[in-house]
């Protein structure tokens, strides 16, 4: 098996490319700055809900990616990003790779006001965090590296596509749930718009069979 294919996703070794620990420096920043900010100066840029886009903050689309107020979601999406984005960037390129991250981010801001709106009916729900944007590299991880064994929930020991479809599935399930009125506080649609930003980016550079 290839190096890069039987690499754990969890504990990539080597020097990480520079486009990975710069988002995550940014992240970090924006966590200080709700920790030190009025919150309804943060709430009021850095949430992505139907109502603030229409209300024309139509940069929270992207500044909500880079937006957390709880350590423990940042520490998960950080953690993630550092064990994946590496290898990806390192295939794509760095500036390929910050395109392709922030594409999935902003798309999956997008579906979440789109759901929130006119699926759930709740314009004024608000999402935060990076979880879109880190679908998007999770499933382009388990398309380019299917083989790959990483650790599901960070236990279970699987293929990479394997686990990317398990958390494909729980979003779906997630977001039928959430349109059905019930369900947990989490942005399922964000993270489906990530992932489908993945799966398009994956196909568009997949080579043409003859």
């Amino acid at each position: 098996m290839h190096d890069e294919q039987s690499a754990m996703a969890l504990g990539t070794r080597g020097r990480r490319p520079s486009v990975v620990t710069a988002l995550a420096v940014a992240n970090g920043i924006v966590f200080l700055l709700w920790m030190s900010m009025p919150f309804q100066t943060m709430a009021g840029h850095f949430l992505v809900s139907w109502d603030h886009l229409a209300a024309g903050r139509f940069w929270v689309l992207l500044t909500a990616v880079f937006s957390h107020n709880l350590l423990f979601h940042l520490l998960i999406n950080m953690i993630v990003l550092l064990s994946f984005g590496p290898q990806l960037e390192a295939r794509l390129g760095s500036g390929r790779f910050l395109v392709f991250y922030l594409a999935a981010g902003i798309t999956g801001s997008l579906a979440h006001a789109v759901v929130s709106n006119f699926l759930i009916g709740n314009p004024a729900q608000a999402a935060l965090g990076a979880s879109s944007a880190i679908a998007g590299v999770l499933l382009l991880f388990a398309l380019t590296f299917p083989k790959a064994r990483v650790l599901l929930f960070f236990v279970i020991p699987l293929p990479a596509i394997a686990a990317a479809l398990v958390f494909v599935g729980l979003d779906v399930w997630g977001l039928i749930t959430q349109v059905e009125g019930g369900g947990l506080p989490i942005g399922h649609g964000a993270h489906l718009g990530g992932a489908l930003v993945g799966l398009l980016y994956y196909l568009a550079r997949r080579p043409a069979r003859r």
